[in-house]
């Protein structure tokens, strides 16, 4: 069976990830597919909308298959890896300022390449179920897929929150935050996509919108900017919370996620936080904490990480500005 559907329905360009058994995790081969479609639907009068979603009732996308990114790492060859963030970035930027409406169902887990295929798109449609993060520090990453660039818009230090700790957001707080737009109970969504395919008109998702409830990260907004005005993850005085939170992650990654999150804010387009994201990236599999974080959380899952640094103090600034220098010409599109 194919990991993906790409079909038309009605007025619709249709995509819909195939892999619930793999929680729909993006392969390198999958984001290609996707890329194509959207360039032939683009100038295809008969396709007015766009829309993504997934089977199965776990995950919308939990990320990329980092399990081919450890066995490749492992054995030193880290270009494929590489070439793979180059062409998901590209899609994640493509989704984002894609010319016809773009709308995404994200139901269960929506992380790291699922947030970057899922929450660039034009109208975000969450349900009861849908758990959204960036938990790339927990593996020796730092948030990317374009995740930092919604980060950084976040209101207040929440950013700086979501992308360090890979808190899990429900609706309420994915929509508070800038990943979703609108808070649909699942059992409508079968209905909806099939009006949104056969007319193309995006007044019946408007006219669908239901109240999702506060999000309980407000009542945490004064505490949370607190914490995260910190110049450093190691100068952070965390409540209990997020403490525990803390010591899950890669003080380098922690660091650097930081500091990543910050640039972003003063930068202008999605193309430029990709290009910050890869940077980091791009170091992060050959001089970071990612092949070791993978080998604790997902190959022997033993959950004990051997990080290279024992503390965020321990961290050096030179590191983390090393680890978001320009790379050089040519090495990111």
């Amino acid at each position: 069976m194919s990991d993906i559907s790409i079909r038309t329905e009605g007025r619709a360009g249709r995509i819909t990830l195939t892999r619930p058994k793999a929680l729909n995790a993006m392969s390198h081969q999958m984001g290609l597919d996707i890329e194509a479609a959207l360039n032939i639907w683009e100038t295809d009068d008969a396709v007015e909308i766009v829309l993504i979603d997934a089977e199965g009732e776990k995950a919308f996308c939990a990320g990329g298959d980092i399990q081919k990114i450890y066995h490749e790492g492992k054995q030193g060859d880290f270009a494929p890896t590489r070439q793979f963030w180059r062409d998901e970035y590209r899609l994640n930027a493509r989704i984002r300022t894609y010319p016809k409406p773009v709308v995404t169902f994200l139901q269960g887990f929506t992380m790291g390449g699922g947030v970057g295929l899922g929450c660039h798109a034009a109208h975000r449609v969450v349900g009861e179920s849908s758990r959204i993060a960036m938990p790339e520090c927990g593996i020796g990453l730092v948030p990317d897929a374009g995740g930092s660039f919604i980060l950084a818009r976040a209101p207040g230090r929440l950013g700086e929150y979501l992308g360090v700790t890979g808190y899990r957001m429900g609706p309420a707080c994915a929509i508070h935050a800038g990943f979703a737009d609108r808070f649909i109970p699942e059992k409508d969504w079968t209905e909806l996509k099939n009006d949104l395919s056969n007319n193309g008109d995006l007044t019946v998702l408007r006219d669908a919108n239901v109240d999702h409830g506060d999000s309980p990260l407000i009542a945490r907004a004064d505490a949370i900017d607190a914490m995260f005005a910190a110049p450093r993850v190691s100068e952070i005085q965390p409540d209990d919370d997020t403490a525990k939170a803390l010591s899950r992650i890669s003080p380098l990654s922690g660091e650097v996620a930081l500091r990543l999150i910050r640039e972003v804010r003063t930068l202008d387009g999605i193309e430029a936080a990709l290009e910050q994201e890869y940077r980091a990236t791009h170091r992060c599999i050959e001089h970071g904490d990612l092949i070791e974080g993978i080998r604790a959380q997902v190959i022997d899952k033993d959950r004990t990480p051997n990080w290279r640094h024992d503390s965020f103090a321990d961290v050096p600034d030179t590191l983390i500005n090393a680890f978001l220098a320009p790379i050089g010409a040519g090495d990111f599109p």
